[in-house]
């Protein structure tokens, strides 16, 4: 099971779907029962791989690897190849997870065609996984195209009033930036062969032919790669479609959608435009667009948040800020910026999908999201009252919560560089705080309106309390939620080993420190002997270093 584990993750949930194809659609229940059934089956088959990695958290290179180059489409030179690293484990162990428990939640929320409805869920879940594992650009962009359409339909059919509208606007945005990846790709493809005579897509092989092209066409390249992720995230300014899909998707679908899908960007980002292009990604103006456009995010998506009135477009619009944090501890370019950004990944999947399970479950009980219908909930449903205080303060950074983790360590991983683009990381950092501060203040607005006071509608007087399969939905997400707020260690052991290599790839003579340090290839003037702090290193003048 070891040597094909990734395999059977990954098409667990296909199986599911095909299973479904032969099910009547007159039988909705049995349907709901396959489907759930299947969906958890995913989550259960990935958990073999928590320990199996534990075990080699701190091997270099990606694990579990499976399948080789040309044995797939030989005469392009496309493999069937899987792997994983610290990095794509944590979305993957996220992706299984939200997979189980969004299905989970759509058990009463979708009543019309549910055959269809849960066959292209799990054909969606099969296409997010795939885009974590993949190590042939090929077979990458095939995932990546192949959840595009499952994703259109579910907003598209099962969608609200305005539904046809965000697919279209949706599958447009993504498919423009899906466009020049494929051209980026096509050219590094090329030019690997022009380097070294072999015609293949091989994410690895390019990783060392890559960084050698000309920086006049690296620059296009970035360019390529960054419209095709950044849509994807959505960074300020092309977060225009996140908005409308989320409001219009049913609550499943934006579960998924802010949880999952988003990520799939900065993991672009992680993955391929920072090793790929290193010294585009290393040029002052570069890196002063990147951090700008993220900084811009954080303050741009908590202010217009404030300004909502539907519950479901303020959740969307706070995406938009808290994946600036991410994109900023992106291009920090340190092992503590990418390291907060990889778990503030994984904590804005825990928190924003809470937050959109917490909007759906009134959501399902009263059919409007306007903040001004409720008011009083948490005297008739204490008990979801108390699970959606907890995913508030978890989503604005409350410390003993996850969010707090992912952001301190970004803001720092920010504030330890000297010149992010001509301006200090403290110049930066400052303006990202604010993010934090108005996060603060459009939730605790929103809970305040919507928990506390009196029932002051009578149609709210006799709403009832979580159902048993609500509360199996929020449970894993609570404790989540504290394990990463209290003991986050793990996670960043996980992180290190794919963090360090990251780091020493785009930025060679960087300080770094921990067990994941290759001392033969790391320079020995870099290299920070084990009782002196890295950042005691960075702060000695230029002569110490050398003679240390």
């Amino acid at each position: 099971m070891q040597t094909h584990i990734l395999s059977i993750v990954l098409f667990t949930p296909l199986v599911g779907a095909l299973l479904l194809l032969f099910v009547p659609s007159e039988k909705k229940d049995a349907v709901r029962w396959i489907a759930n059934i299947f969906a958890l089956a995913g989550f259960l088959v990935s958990l073999p791989l928590v320990p199996w990695f534990w075990a080699q958290r701190f091997e270099p290179g990606f694990k579990f690897m499976e399948g080789s180059t040309n044995n797939w489409i030989p005469s392009i030179g496309a493999g069937y190849v899987l792997g994983i690293d610290g990095i794509s484990f944590l979305l993957i162990m996220l992706t299984t997870l939200l997979g189980w428990i969004s299905i989970l939640s759509s058990w009463t929320a979708i009543e019309n065609r549910v055959k269809e409805y849960y066959i292209w869920f799990l054909v969606l879940q099969t296409g997010m996984l795939g885009v974590f594992m993949a190590l042939d650009f090929f077979l990458f962009f095939v995932f990546w195209e192949a959840m595009l359409v499952p994703m259109y339909l579910l907003i598209g059919i099962w969608g609200g009033p305005r539904k046809l509208y965000a697919a279209i606007k949706f599958f447009l945005y993504t498919l423009f930036g899906s466009v020049l990846m494929l051209l980026g790709i096509l050219f590094l493809y090329f030019h690997h062969q022009t380097v070294t005579g072999v015609y293949t897509f091989s994410v690895t092989a390019l990783y060392e032919t890559a960084p050698k092209i000309a920086f006049h066409y690296a620059i296009w390249l970035f360019l390529a790669f960054f419209l095709g992720f950044a849509i994807k995230v959505p960074m300020f300014p092309f977060h225009t479609w996140l908005p409308d899909a989320h409001v219009e998707a049913p609550t499943a679908g934006s579960v998924i959608l802010a949880g999952v899908l988003l990520k799939m960007g900065t993991y672009g980002f992680v993955r391929f435009s920072l090793p790929f292009f290193p010294s585009v990604v290393m040029d002052s103006r570069v890196r002063w667009w990147m951090i700008f456009l993220s900084v811009v995010g954080i303050i741009y998506g908590a202010l217009v948040s404030l300004m909502q009135k539907d519950m479901k477009k303020l959740v969307a619009y706070s995406s938009v800020s808290h994946l600036g944090f991410c994109t900023l501890g992106i291009f920090a370019l340190n092992p503590l910026g990418l390291s907060g950004s990889v778990l503030q990944q994984i904590n804005h999947g825990i928190s924003t999908g809470a937050l959109f399970l917490i909007v759906g479950v009134l959501y399902e009980r009263r059919h409007t999201r306007e903040i001004s219908e409720y008011g009083g909930i948490s005297n008739v449903m204490p008990a979801y009252a108390t699970i959606a205080m907890i995913m508030f303060l978890s989503s604005m950074g409350l410390p003993l919560l996850n969010g707090f983790v992912g952001e301190f360590t970004i803001l720092q991983g920010t504030f330890m560089e000297r010149d992010l683009g001509g301006h200090s990381g403290l110049f930066w950092t400052a303006f990202a705080v604010s993010g934090v501060i108005l996060a603060a203040a459009y939730l605790l607005w929103l809970y305040q309106r919507v928990f506390f006071g009196n029932v002051t509608n009578p149609k709210n007087e006799k709403l009832h309390d979580l159902t048993p399969r609500e509360l199996v939905t929020f449970v894993p997400l609570v404790i989540l939620a504290f394990w990463i707020g209290l003991y986050p260690k793990p996670f960043f052991e996980i992180l290190e080993q794919p963090v360090n290599h990251l780091v020493k790839t785009v930025r060679p003579d960087y300080p770094l420190s921990g067990r994941t340090v290759n001392a033969a290839a790391q320079p020995k003037s870099l290299t920070p002997t084990p009782e002196v702090p890295v950042a005691a290193v960075e702060a000695m003048p230029e002569a110490t270093k050398r003679n240390r």
